[in-house]
């Protein structure tokens, strides 16, 4: 069994996230994690908030609370939604971390000895008014490439580009709002990726066939434009510093490191946290997993495909240049933008349905599916709350759990509360062993191959086919002549719901547990079906005792649908 680490982009610290973000990062993360373990294999799965930077400070600001507090409050908070979720981090850490100040220092140290780093004297935004330069955030204005009046100085949310704050037409502090600001002279660290081209070409190379084209065609938009030079230091109060043994000039000055360079190697950081925080006679190996001298880690990351760039040839090149065997990543899953009824979901102009507000309406998992179900993979996806209603009435209450209420409840009235006994598998039970085998090796292609959608719809085609069963045997009429035969398809019924509660897992962790747990079964830890026990459908035994779980999905009603469209908007301009 091979070991895996798993990443997601970390969140920003500056809020509640929506479901866009959940959807393009840590919820895929999660399922795939949730089924690799349950395939045996060893998994760490590593996520973290992103505390750096400007969106913190205008955060604090605005709040009234230094930024240590704000950030702590915040990351709490973040971690409740992503617990209640059921987002399964082996850990959740912070950027700000002492691992990660010590290990990003390092970096900085070992890309300066390599000569990778160059101490430069630049021009940047000075604002009078708020007595101090600007970072790329705190400077806000059109963008020259799409006209998006409220681009930041360091990327365009509109068009996603990447850009420098004078580039931006009519530019404004900020803080301040004031529009005059002068361009002074101030010395940065830069990372010198132009020296590094040739080097994060060879590596993307051997690696972009293997990467979805989403993620190949970004990275290779980027290196046929040419990497530049890119200052990684900032004149900010909060930050991992600059190192006074290494620049004690810009130390002085208060200089800390540009979040984008500090936010990646806190992959690496909230490792070691994990490591750090372990209990007491507990040991962990953080290096096992990050320092690559054996090739035995396979690693995965998963992000919107904004990101896509720093992931793919940004931080390569630091890892490269620090020539130390840093594990570099294998597969980038990135994924397209969830729409809220066709325009973007936005944290900043709090459009769509955020992670908190969609826990208040319904449970994890009925999120948890339409979401992976709706992947946007190939291409931009959008959600609206009439697929939302139909995709959860469909599948999640009338497919997969009226089978289970109804195979359950009709078994406990006419045979008692326990497997029954009665009847030989015949041509039906074979017939639909072999589909349940096909459609999980379907299903198991699919999630190896990192196709969620296509997973999705091989999980509900297997829940499909105990409904196809089912109405086929029909117990309800056999019984009335065959008792045993209706024992029979029953007692097939209910080991399909158990198959279901094991490869449902990853996708609905909290209906997958109430399934299993309907049955008695001892020691029965839900490890992965093989395909002969597909066929077999024997795996709970006659005379297992079983419950009734509660109704797993209620349906959502008109009512439903109008109260959720008064409160989040329907179509725009409706």
């Amino acid at each position: 069994m091979a070991r895996h680490l798993i990443t997601s982009a970390l969140p920003y610290i500056n809020g509640i996230k929506h479901l866009g973000n959940m959807v393009g990062s840590m919820l895929p993360a999660d399922v795939y994690s949730r089924y690799l373990r349950r395939r045996g294999h060893e998994v760490l799965y590593i996520c973290a908030t992103d505390e750096h930077g400007t969106p913190a400070e205008l955060a604090a600001k605005e709040r009234g609370v230094p930024v240590d507090v704000f950030c702590s409050e915040a990351h709490d908070a973040q971690k409740a939604v992503y617990d209640g979720f059921a987002l399964a981090f082996d850990h959740f850490g912070r950027s700000s971390s002492t691992q990660n100040v010590e290990i990003t220092q390092h970096f900085a140290r070992r890309l300066n000895e390599n000569g990778f780093i160059e101490e430069r004297a630049i021009r940047q935004v000075y604002s009078p008014a708020d007595g101090r330069f600007l970072p790329d955030r705190y400077v806000e204005g059109t963008c020259p490439h799409c006209g998006y009046d409220k681009a930041r100085g360091d990327q365009c949310e509109n068009c996603t580009r990447v850009l420098d704050p004078t580039d931006l037409i009519n530019p404004r502090s900020a803080i301040s709002g004031s529009t005059e600001l002068e361009v002074r002279e101030t010395k940065h660290l830069f990372l010198l990726q132009s020296k590094l081209q040739h080097e994060v070409e060879e590596w993307v190379a051997r690696h972009e066939e293997e990467w979805p084209q989403l993620a190949a065609s970004i990275a290779r938009k980027w290196l046929n434009e040419g990497l530049h030079d890119r200052a990684i230091t900032r004149d900010l109060d909060w930050g991992v510093p600059v190192p006074a043994d290494t620049w004690p000039e810009l130390a002085a000055e208060g200089k800390v490191f540009y979040v984008w360079f500090d936010a990646p190697i806190e992959y690496i950081g909230a490792t070691k946290e994990w490591a750090d925080s372990a209990p007491d006679g507990e040991t962990r190996d953080w290096k096992s997993w990050w320092y690559d001298v054996d090739d035995s880690v396979r690693y995965t990351e998963f992000m919107a495909k904004d990101n896509v760039p720093f992931h793919t040839v940004m931080f390569p090149a630091t890892e490269l240049g620090v020539r130390e065997p840093w594990k570099k990543v294998d597969y980038v899953k990135a994924f397209n933008w969830l729409t809220y009824y066709g325009g973007k979901f936005s944290t900043s102009q709090k459009r769509g349905v955020f992670t908190d507000q969609a826990l208040d309406i319904l449970p994890a998992d009925y999120w948890r599916y339409f979401l992976i179900a709706n992947a946007p993979e190939s291409d931009d996806s959008s959600f609206t709350w009439e697929h939302f209603t139909t995709t959860v009435n469909k599948d999640l209450a009338d497919t997969l759990g009226n089978f289970v209420n109804r195979v359950l409840s009709f078994s406990r009235k006419r045979f008692g509360e326990e497997v029954p006994a009665g009847g030989e598998p015949g041509e039906a039970e074979a017939a639909l062993g072999e589909e349940i085998a096909r459609l999980l090796a379907e299903y198991e292609t699919q999630m190896e191959a990192l196709q969620f959608r296509k997973a999705a719809a091989a999980l509900r085609a297997l829940w499909s086919a105990g409904n196809s069963y089912l109405e086929e045997k029909a117990p309800w009429l056999e019984i009335k002549t065959d008792q045993d035969g209706a024992a029979l398809t029953l007692r097939t019924a209910m080991n399909l719901i158990h198959l279901y509660a094991v490869v449902s897992e990853p996708f609905i962790p909290a209906s997958a547990t109430a399934m299993r747990r309907a049955f008695s079964l001892s020691g029965d830890t839900a490890s992965w079906v093989t395909h002969e026990e597909a066929r077999a459908l024997t795996s709970v035994p006659v005379g297992t005792p079983f419950t009734v779980p509660p109704v797993l999905f209620a349906k959502l009603t008109d009512d439903d649908l109008a109260a959720y469209k008064e409160r989040f908007g329907g179509e725009p301009g409706a």
